[in-house]
């Protein structure tokens, strides 16, 4: 079994296509299927089931595709730990970064901070809900991720450490009639409000659902966003309230960069939550068995700036 194997078969596996795996990685389609073919033979089983339509795996696929991940994995971690030995020169560090920031610090600071210092290692970020960004640092896709989850909710095997803990806020518009208020609990929302809602499966959705569910408040209706500037501006203008991060609307990083005397925007209003427990957290997840050294020394950089709290 050889390496270029491994990776012509999780090229096919992504794409679920031999034609575009074949094209990212720059041989002949033929080529790529006699590579598969013989990965097959050496398995000593089908790992795709092919039809004129579709291309999927099978049982025996869908064991290989994690286990070829981390020997990938490995192979990079290896590269890069003798690469370190030179001053950590070149290498790639695959980043997952949530939306929702609820830290002291401002992460393109830190994004910054890490390309000064290591100008040569590739950045490659992605962007998604927190538990998906979670399974790709455990089947070893990404190196560490900046996910919105708190202790209890980091899945078993990933090591983390907390970056920040930011109160939950609720924004209404000006012209709603708790508008006046500066603190409510969640069961003081009228029963037609709408909420805006973050995306389904992120960390910031789970922990408004739990804080609505600590209430004994059945939400109601949905209007799901997927961008938090938008869901502010949405309830600003009355279409519903969100529930959102204090520091997504004032601070380092914020989605609206408003200072603490700034106004939010249409005259929203920034309503404070009688519940002690409706925080988001924001840690930092990383497989510490498996920690590449462009990885650790993003750690480092971290912590640093002041954002390494209790971890395990």
């Amino acid at each position: 079994m050889e390496l270029r194997h491994l990776r012509y078969f999780l090229a096919v596996a992504d794409t679920r296509s031999f034609t575009q795996a074949a094209a990212n990685c720059y041989v002949a389609q033929s080529a790529l299927s006699q590579q598969i073919a013989r990965l097959e033979k050496d398995v000593g089983a089908t790992l795709f089931s092919r039809t004129s339509r579709s291309v999927r795996l099978t049982a025996a696929g869908e064991l290989l595709e994690p286990l070829a991940r981390r020997v990938l994995s490995d192979v990079e971690n290896a590269q890069a730990a003798l690469d370190a030995l030179a001053g950590l020169r070149r290498g790639r560090l695959r980043l997952g970064l949530v939306q929702t920031l609820a830290c002291p610090f401002d992460m393109v600071d830190v994004m910054a901070d890490y390309h000064v210092r290591y100008p040569g290692i590739d950045f490659h970020v992605t962007n998604a809900p927190s538990s998906e960004m979670a399974a790709d640092v455990l089947s070893g896709r990404l190196d560490l991720a900046v996910v919105g989850l708190g202790p209890r909710q980091v899945p078993e095997g990933l090591d983390h450490r907390l970056l920040g803990r930011d109160p939950l806020v609720v924004v209404v518009s000006r012209e709603h009639p708790l508008a006046e208020r500066g603190m409510i609990a969640l069961g003081d929302l009228p029963d037609g409000d709408q909420v805006i809602q973050f995306s389904r499966g992120t960390g910031l959705s789970r922990q408004v659902e739990a804080a609505f569910a600590r209430a004994g408040v059945d939400p109601g209706r949905h209007f799901e966003v997927g961008q938090m500037y938008d869901m502010i501006r949405l309830a600003s203008r009355g279409v519903g309230v969100t529930v959102v991060p204090r520091s997504s609307i004032l601070g380092p990083g914020s989605a609206l960069g408003l200072k603490a005397e700034d106004e939010p925007p249409d005259g929203a209003r920034i309503l404070a939550i009688a519940d002690e427990e409706a925080v988001h957290h924001v840690s930092v997840v990383y497989d510490g068995k498996r920690l590449a050294p462009a990885a650790a020394a993003f750690l480092h950089v971290i912590e640093r700036h002041g954002g390494v709290g209790e971890g395990r």
